[in-house]
């Protein structure tokens, strides 16, 4: 019969033998593992074995006794042991059994249930309620701008500190002093920086009043802050609404205002 495989080349030789050298080597080296694993387990059963029969050695001498020897009987008379005694074993004449006496439980000691846990009381009072709930006073801080300010509340006095010709700085100065039992006031409207614009200065005003607020927060941090104003100058159109210097505000004028902090106070 003819044979039907083509010969091989050089390199398809090669590369069939090297295959098959990597498969020997790996076959060899699992049939390496598996003789290590075969004499650890040897080792292991053995070990196991002789473990088992020290194991059945020291059972049995536990459970082998030395029959009871006749003793001599004396005349004195027996005495009970109060604790133990010796009984031969019911049923057959074996060795003797050794019998404890029984005792009666200890009663447990009686122990008296844990404490309470302690009560801890904690205030719910909020500091920052709003002013209608706590009623409190509203306070109405600036310079002459606010002389015939009159504003009001549902409930509670609004009280009215004018200084003339007073800058933002100036009214800050007078914030401790007027805010000294802050408890009492709910709110503090801050009206100032007329005479400020006049120097026009833009970032220092800003300054003096970011300075102002802190003033007022560190005083009482619990009092609300309004910032009103400063108010715009005359213009035409709206002459009845200032007075002749065209600056402060007419008896219209000042009405309004005092409308406009009223609704703003009842609203918070």
């Amino acid at each position: 019969m003819a044979n039907l495989c083509p010969p091989l080349s050089a390199g398809e030789d090669t590369f069939e033998l090297h295959s098959l050298q990597l498969e020997l080597e790996a076959v060899e080296k699992q049939i390496q593992e598996l003789l290590v694993r075969q004499t650890e387990l040897r080792e292991r059963r053995a070990a196991l074995e002789s473990s088992r029969v020290s194991i059945q050695r020291d059972t049995n001498t536990l459970t082998t006794s030395t029959p009871c020897a006749s003793l001599p009987r004396s005349r004195a008379p027996w005495t009970r042991s109060s604790q133990v005694s010796f009984t031969p074993a019911p049923g057959h004449h074996g060795p003797w059994v050794q019998q404890q006496r029984k005792t009666r439980a200890r009663p447990r000691p009686r122990t008296s249930p844990p404490p309470p846990p302690p009560v801890f009381e904690i205030s719910t009072r909020n500091r920052f309620a709003p002013l209608r709930e706590t009623e409190r006073d509203a306070v109405i801080v600036g310079d002459s701008i606010v002389r015939y300010v009159r504003a009001t509340l549902a409930k509670g006095k609004v009280h009215t500190h004018c200084f003339p010709g007073a800058r933002v700085l100036d009214v800050s100065a007078q914030i401790p002093a007027i805010l000294k039992d802050g408890e009492s006031v709910g709110a503090i409207v801050l009206h100032a920086g007329v005479n400020d614009t006049k120097l026009r200065q833009t970032e220092v005003l800003k300054r003096d009043f970011s300075s102002l607020i802190e003033t007022v927060r560190s005083t009482s941090p619990a009092t609300r802050i309004i910032v009103s104003g400063p108010l715009p100058t005359y213009r035409r159109g709206h002459e009845r609404l200032f007075r002749a210097d065209g600056l402060h505000p007419s008896r219209v004028g000042a009405e309004l205002l005092s409308d406009n902090i009223s609704r703003t106070l009842r609203s918070i």
